[in-house]
């Protein structure tokens, strides 16, 4: 399958590369100039929502355009609404001026199976992509943009748009793929080949681990900012399991609950102390991690949290270089001392703290400051609770907006 890239970069001279579903250069198109504002009487619909790479902010794609707002404190930073439809993938680059975006259907000028790299600052397109089949999810480093369709990732370096790699992933049509964001290492971690399994590239160690994460296929999963360490759920949607990606161990198993749920997101605090999951059950779980916590200071100094397990890449993957007591702990069944006799869900961990939300919509989570989580949701809601430390329980809600007050659906 054959594919193009342009960009309007001067210095990228046109160039042919291979007969696969990854593009040649040409000639840069242009993007349509924003529109006035539109009302939110007018039918506008949110199609998708993205945080960026370090939580602070997120991006709205809807059928007129795409939006961006701040979470602490929550605005709306900016907005472009354009006539010729919305878009359904919005990714950031940190808080940059730099955005990679994806059509939704009914965008006439602007197709799902192109990717653009859009400079805001400037008010143009600076590279696009186009591929023969529709794109699934894009994802932005500084120095890489990553192309998730239904059957293979492509990684392209930023600088010039070159091809670095290509992966092939079984069906993917969540678009599943999740990048490392420490400036010291690059880490990507994607669907394997089989059922269940995760592949995690290690591309700064030139290594790959197949980790046999589920039985079911994979749901969802995320990494820390350092790629050291991956959280999945299944389709089955009951227990997220903790992995070193180093060398594939499993360091933990929390349990959501008993009965199937579809697991919307996964996020890890950067201190890698909590463990926070979403779903369709309508109830956000936060789980106490027994992972170790490098440097003095984590909480206060987050980038030391992301650095620091960096020193270990190298020498010990043993299980003590990253199991510890956690002040916070999860509750068990008053009958784990029977494990092995009754079923396992009797011996596992239970999440430590609760957030309700109302069911049957998709709601995304992350960290906030000072013990808070923050939730979007695709009814166009933005929330902020509180946890307890280290009573747990149920969450206090704090906050709450309305930020897109039309009817919402997922593309």
């Amino acid at each position: 399958m054959s594919s193009t890239v342009s960009t309007s970069r001067e210095f990228l001279p046109p160039a042919t590369i291979g007969n696969y579903e990854s593009p040649n250069f040409g000639a840069s198109a242009s993007f349509s100039q924003p529109d006035a504002y539109l009302n939110e009487s007018d039918g506008t619909e949110l199609l998708s929502l993205s945080w960026n790479q370090d939580y602070g902010c997120f991006a709205a794609g809807t059928s007129n355009g795409f939006r961006i707002y701040n979470c602490d404190p929550f605005k709306e930073t900016f907005r472009r609404d354009l006539k010729s439809g919305g878009f359904k993938i919005v990714e950031m680059l940190f808080r940059c001026n730099i955005l990679a975006l994806v059509g939704g259907r009914s965008n006439s000028q602007y197709p799902p199976n192109k990717v653009l790299i859009w400079d805001d600052h400037q008010s143009r397109c600076i590279g696009e992509f186009a591929f023969r089949s529709e794109v699934h999810a894009v994802k932005l480093r500084r120095d890489r943009i990553v192309v998730v369709l239904e059957h293979k990732i492509y990684v392209y370096n930023f600088m010039d748009l070159k091809l670095l790699h290509q992966i092939a992933t079984l069906a993917n049509p969540r678009g599943l793929c999740c990048l490392s964001h420490h400036s010291n290492t690059f880490v990507l971690a994607c669907q394997g080949l089989r059922r269940g399994q995760v592949r995690v590239e290690h591309f700064g160690l030139n290594m790959t681990k197949l980790i046999n994460a589920h039985d079911s296929n994979i749901a969802c999963f995320t990494l820390t900012l350092d790629g050291l360490l991956l959280a999945t759920a299944s389709t089955k949607g009951t227990l997220i399991r903790i992995f070193n990606t180093m060398d594939g161990t499993r360091l933990q198993e929390v349990r959501r609950g008993v009965d199937r749920a579809e697991i919307y997101s996964i996020a890890l605090s950067p201190n890698v102390q909590w463990l926070a999951t979403s779903s369709d059950r309508g109830t956000v779980h936060i789980f106490s991690l027994r992972v170790r916590v490098f440097g003095d200071d984590s909480a206060s100094h987050p980038n030391a949290a992301q650095g620091m397990p960096l020193l270990h890449q190298n020498s010990s993957t043993s299980l003590d270089a990253f199991i510890s007591p956690n002040p916070g702990a999860n509750p068990g069944s008053s009958l784990s001392f029977m494990r092995g006799v009754l079923p396992k869900y009797f011996s596992s961990e239970w999440s430590f703290a609760r957030f309700h939300l109302p069911e049957d919509t998709q709601f995304m989570v992350a960290f906030g400051s000072q013990n808070t989580v923050i939730v979007i949701g695709m009814d166009g809601s933005f929330y902020r609770a509180s946890y307890d430390p280290v009573h747990g329980g149920e969450m206090l809600q704090r906050e709450y907006v309305r930020f897109l007050k039309a009817e919402s659906k997922t593309s």
